[in-house]
């Protein structure tokens, strides 16, 4: 069982949230200007690495708010849970 921090909640079973994807992924600023291959690649090309990683999540069941925190992708650690904007 994966336990998420919530920032404002605290420690919460995983069925509580929902999982929003990698952190920092900025959205194209003119989508109506992206070719095709670009599109894609923003929609599909995500970092895969073995280790530490920045990721989004929502608390779907508690507070409904959407933070991000670092998970080791092997060992599913977590830390740094914080909201979104602000830096470790």
């Amino acid at each position: 069982m994966l336990y998420i921090p919530c920032p404002w909640c605290g420690p919460r079973d995983e069925t509580e949230f929902r999982y929003g994807g990698e952190a920092g992924v900025a959205y194209p600023a003119d989508p109506d200007a992206v070719d095709d291959a670009a599109w894609s690649e923003y929609l599909f090309v995500r970092s895969n690495p073995k280790g530490w990683f920045e990721e989004r999540w929502v608390h779907t069941s508690g507070c409904r708010r959407w933070f991000t925190v670092r998970r080791h992708t092997v060992s599913y650690e977590i830390r740094d849970p914080r909201p979104i904007g602000e830096s470790t």
